[in-house]
């Protein structure tokens, strides 16, 4: 891919089913070349974790990673994708 191809997108991602915690990192594991930095952070008193993962990435690969996160059970993930 050429780098006027990529996309720089950040992933919001919630996760209310701590269940799939090992699951999403294993996704995010198998993309970790287009992944620029991820900061987490649990919410105790709601039960949930609120995760960002900026990346940089084609669209294909931004959307292919965003649905797979989303599909797991008990998880959300919605996409911010830049101008640049």
């Amino acid at each position: 891919m050429t780098e006027e191809a990529k996309r720089v997108a950040l992933i919001g991602i919630v996760v209310e089913n701590p269940a799939a915690v090992e699951r999403m990192n294993a996704i995010l594991h198998d993309y970790r070349e287009y992944i620029i930095g991820r900061m987490g952070l649990p919410y105790r008193e709601k039960g949930v974790s609120i995760i960002s993962v900026a990346v940089d990435a084609p669209a294909g690969v931004i959307s292919a990673l965003s649905g797979k996160i989303g599909r797991l059970e008990g998880v959300a993930a919605k996409t911010v994708y830049s101008s640049v």
